[in-house]
């Protein structure tokens, strides 16, 4: 007894033993600390990050960082110091982001600051060369948190109220991208719901209204109008609401001339949003200065997504597209690059991948940074962007430029060192519906070249409707006819192998085969004879034929395909003539003394399910448009093995 005991308790202590070891995880949360010096009203702010997880063959991982100060204003310096205006206690903020390192950006909580007392005096001064910006602190991961920050200015020469929007979600994308977790205001910004138009409130009456969602009018009058402002305010309203699934509407007030002002908007990147990582994604913002007027400003911030933090990209907004309409569809290209080097770069190479459906003939550099002309065709001492082809690329360099490395002394400002060539570019006349993959070697100066991600075009499937018409032969049936009309569904214009579903209705007629039996009956009276039975079978069937099939296109004009046919009889009409005819003797060498015939006719739904094997060829526009097909069918029951022979049309 004592022994079992003895192992009982041994048993326990192992199982709690093994209970308490601390089990080991893979995906451990790094966490960002917040060190901060205060004099007076000065705040030094130092961050204690996480050692770097360096990408194997990328260049050297380093932090960008993000500070918000808890009054309204905030840095990308790496240890900023900040000056707060007013005495009290204030969250800071930190987002440190990893450049070139293979685990997730690390976490930081709020830390309070105390102010006390007002030591330094520290004046504004004004920052904005615009009266209205759309900036954030890092690009979209997903099941990241990034923040989108909203500056604007009153450039009037008086005090006003008047609105932000903020726009995401894009419709075009079935899952959100964004969950909006967090917005900060300091200066008495009003969060509002707006399900109607932005409306102005103006005293003077031209007779004009616009229309609300409750059915209300609301009168509104005309103005001169700045020119270099939109001024139809409902109907931007309503165009960013046709394109962005969600928005935020912020009422603001007493803003006195030349005041500048930030509003943080935090949004979680949702795990369902688009992994490709060379799409573009945008949100949008929309300045309303004043309230009593419609002049407004409009700002769209496109962004790219990613899975690491990599200053170096390229992307596309050609990552699903349709393929009937992309003819009109031209192509954006984005390619980024940072300068993460000890000193400035002069000369900038990017060697981009040109896909064989695109014209290169038809590219436009739309923009880029650094600033600079475009060379002409002789050499010249000033900074320019030259343009050159070869067969599959196009060659974007900078020349004469200057673009400081991050790893620069005295370079504080982070996106001082990043670049971008952003350009367009159409599709070729003839090309395949096949996706597409290209990517940018980026050379700084004499440097080993940086290769970056791959930017993929895809199309959507899309659906291709075709009608179908043609006859039927049946090699083994008697006075057989056969003829159907119908649809095809399958993919649009698919370039090699692809499935395809039809339905047919089939109107067939044919005889079955006759039977004949022969047998001697003696009567009553000893008379023996010979007695000879023909019976006629006759159909006429409406039929359903649901072929499922796989089709290979062998080029733009030859396709093959096989696959599985259904059939079932919708409506069955069977004819049956029975004929009985009698002979002396044993033989039918004379004539009949008796004959007597017989006819009944039945109807049935839904029999005669059939299944069979079919192969198949055309030849004419095998992708779209019309062509002419054979096709032999080997179904699974005797006499039913048939060609089809059809025109079709693909739309």
């Amino acid at each position: 007894m004592n022994k079992r005991f003895s192992f009982f308790c041994l048993i326990l202590l192992t199982i709690n033993s093994y209970a308490q070891k601390p089990i080991e995880n893979d995906t451990l949360t790094r966490i960002a600390n917040i060190k901060n010096i205060t004099q007076g009203n000065t705040v030094l702010f130092t961050p204690e990050t996480p050692t770097l997880n360096q990408i194997a063959g990328a260049p050297k991982a380093f932090y960008t960082h993000y500070w918000e100060f808890g009054d309204g204003h905030y840095s990308t310096e790496e240890q900023p110091k900040h000056s707060y205006k007013k005495t009290g206690e204030y969250d800071v903020r930190l987002w440190a982001t990893n450049n070139y390192d293979t685990g997730k950006p690390p976490t930081t909580r709020p830390k309070k600051i105390a102010i006390n007392n007002i030591t330094t005096q520290d004046n504004d001064i004004a920052s904005m060369d615009e009266d209205f910006t759309l900036k954030r602190n890092r690009e979209p991961v997903p099941d990241e948190e990034m923040v989108v920050i909203v500056s604007y200015k009153n450039q009037k020469n008086y005090t006003t109220n008047g609105k932000l929007y903020l726009f995401y979600n894009e419709h075009q994308y079935k899952a959100n991208n964004f969950e909006l977790t967090d917005t900060r205001t300091y200066y008495n910004e009003k969060n509002t719901s707006e399900a109607g138009f932005a409306f102005t409130h103006n005293i003077e009456n031209d007779g004009t209204y616009l229309a609300t969602s409750n059915n209300d009018f609301i009168e509104a009058r005309t103005f001169q109008q700045d020119s270099t402002e939109k001024n139809n305010l409902p109907l931007t309203v309503i165009n960013s609401k046709a394109f962005y699934k969600n928005w935020s509407l912020l009422e603001f007030d007493n803003m006195k001339p030349q005041e500048e002002r930030n509003v943080f908007f935090s949004l979680k990147t949702t795990p369902e949003m688009l992994k490709d990582t060379s799409a573009i994604i945008s949100v949008r913002g929309v300045y309303v200065p004043d309230a009593n007027y419609d002049n407004h400003k409009v700002k769209d911030m496109e962004m790219e997504i990613v899975t690491s933090h990599d200053p170096n990209k390229m992307s596309s907004n050609g990552t699903f597209m349709n393929y009937r309409f992309v003819r009109f569809k031209t192509l954006k290209y984005k390619i980024k690059f940072q300068n993460n080097g000890e000193g400035p770069a002069r000369t900038i190479r990017l060697e981009t991948d040109i896909p064989e459906m695109l014209d290169k003939s038809t590219l436009k550099v739309l923009d880029m940074y650094p600033k600079c002309d475009i060379c002409p065709k002789k050499e010249v001492l000033y900074s320019c962007l030259d343009t050159t082809f070869t067969d599959t690329q196009a060659i974007f360099t900078f020349k004469n430029i200057y673009l400081p490395g991050s790893e620069q002394k005295n370079v504080m400002e982070y996106d001082s060192t990043k670049g971008f060539v952003k350009y367009s570019i159409k599709f070729a006349k003839d090309f395949h519906k096949k996706k597409t993959k290209s990517r940018t070697a980026i050379i700084f100066d004499k440097n080993d070249p940086i290769i970056t991600n791959y930017s993929t075009t895809r199309f959507l499937p899309g659906i291709s409707i075709g009608a179908k018409v043609g006859v039927n032969s049946f090699s083994d049936l008697n006075n057989s006819e056969s003829y159907f009309f119908g649809a095809t569904l399958s993919p649009y214009k698919s370039y090699r192998l692809y499935w395809q579903v039809e339905l047919m209705n089939n109107f067939h007629k044919y005889d079955a085969s006759t039977q004949v039996s022969e047998e001697f009956i003696q009567d009553a009276q000893g008379f023996r004879f010979l007695q000879r039975t023909t019976t006629r079978n006759s159909f006429e069937n409406i039929d359903w034929d649901v072929p499922v099939l796989i089709r290979y296109n062998l080029n733009n004009f030859f396709g093959l395909g096989a696959g599985l046919q259904n059939t079932i009889s919708l409506s069955e009409e069977q004819e049956q003539a029975v004929l009985v005819e009698q002979y002396e003797g044993d033989s039918s060498d004379f004539p009949p003394f008796s004959s007597k015939e017989s006819s009944s006719s039945e109807t049935n739904s839904f029999t005669n399910l059939r299944t069979g094997l079919l192969f198949e060829a055309t030849a004419g526009f095998a992708r779209i448009g019309p062509s002419l097909g054979a096709r032999y069918i080997m179904n699974f029951e005797n006499d039913f093995n048939y060609w089809q022979f059809y025109a079709i049309w693909k739309f």
